[in-house]
């Protein structure tokens, strides 16, 4: 056997596009959804300043198994000129428990999560959607906007986040990019009022949107919160809304729900269905003018799906280094 394939970001970024990851991540959530993976909740390691989450899944069908390490330290960009979240992918031979390769799971988890949103945004939001609202301008909010605009045909965007500078550019950069209009507003109320889609892209530990300002129809991702006492909407309009979620352990623990879960205000029978459900059909999607919301934590099935494809291309394309650990 060839040794364990080291894979860089700068290799993969060459291997995958945005469309072929949306693709990939629905195939994880009908996987999830038929009973074909086994996949524990995310374990965490809590420190000081951010924590670290151990990701491990196998899929049945198609063989693939793998573990991503991935770590969050909001203080990074800061303090140490690192990015909030950056991970490692391995991926296992299930046969033999070998390590194929080992590849830079940063940008998978970026690509992959925003993937998720337009998975989502495919299943729940409006078809003549056409209006984006955009809370975060970091690059969880890129890698959204990248999604949502293979599944959407968005003619205006709005982004908010605290820091001026960074709305600013993210819009200058984002509107000459796709080529629609990318606003940076002042409040988070002129971003999300009268959108047909929004996105919550953000660490906060206290709800930034206000039932009132969410508009009969509106379609919302709610990525942001993925640990413990985060919640970037209000617990009002969790209960007027339909809630899809990608995983009950996870999103209870620590998605968007997990404050009012913990509370006893929001239970499980509040909870429409998974996502995977809605995809195979096990579960309805979007009726009427309700108000959507996907409670997105990120599964392991998505990274490994989405590493699987990254493996095989670079494999038959001759990219990446071998390494041999058991030397």
């Amino acid at each position: 056997m060839s040794g364990t394939l080291l894979l860089k970001q700068s290799e993969i970024k060459n291997l995958i596009t945005m469309k072929e990851v949306v693709d990939a991540v629905e195939t994880a959530f009908r996987a999830y959804a038929q009973r074909d993976v086994q996949m524990p909740a995310k374990e965490y390691l809590f420190f000081n300043e951010g924590d670290l989450r151990i990701m491990p899944c196998y899929v049945r069908s198609t063989e693939e198994a793998g573990v991503k390490c991935v770590n969050v330290h909001p203080q990074n960009p800061l303090e140490h000129k690192l990015p909030t979240v950056m991970a490692v992918i391995e991926m296992v031979d299930p046969q033999t428990g070998f390590p194929l390769a080992v590849m830079d799971g940063t940008y998978v988890t970026d690509m992959r999560t925003g993937a998720a949103a337009g998975v989502a945004t495919k299943y729940l939001a409006r078809s003549d959607s056409k209006v984006l609202g955009i809370i975060g301008a970091g690059k969880q909010a890129c890698t959204q906007l990248m999604a949502l605009n293979e599944v959407m045909d968005i003619e205006k965007a709005r982004v908010f986040c605290r820091t001026c500078s960074t709305r600013t550019n993210f819009a200058k950069t984002a509107s000459e990019f796709y080529g629609f209009d990318v606003e940076a507003v002042d409040t988070p109320e002129i971003a999300v009022k009268n959108a047909d889609v929004v996105v919550t892209t953000t660490p906060s530990r206290k709800p930034l949107i206000n039932a009132d300002w969410i508009s009969p129809g509106t379609h919302i991702n709610a990525m942001g919160a993925d640990a413990p006492s985060k919640q970037e909407l209000e617990t009002r309009l969790l209960l007027k809304s339909k809630i899809v979620i990608d995983s009950w352990a996870q999103a209870s623990h620590s998605g968007e729900i997990n404050v009012p879960v913990a509370q006893k205000i929001l239970k499980r029978k509040n909870i429409h269905a998974k996502l995977g459900d809605v995809i195979v059909g096990n579960a309805t999607g979007r009726e009427d003018n309700e108000i959507t919301i996907f409670d997105s934590t990120g599964l392991a099935v998505q990274d490994v799906v989405t590493a699987g494809m990254i493996y095989r291309r670079a494999r038959e394309q001759g990219v990446g280094s071998e390494f041999n650990f058991m030397e």
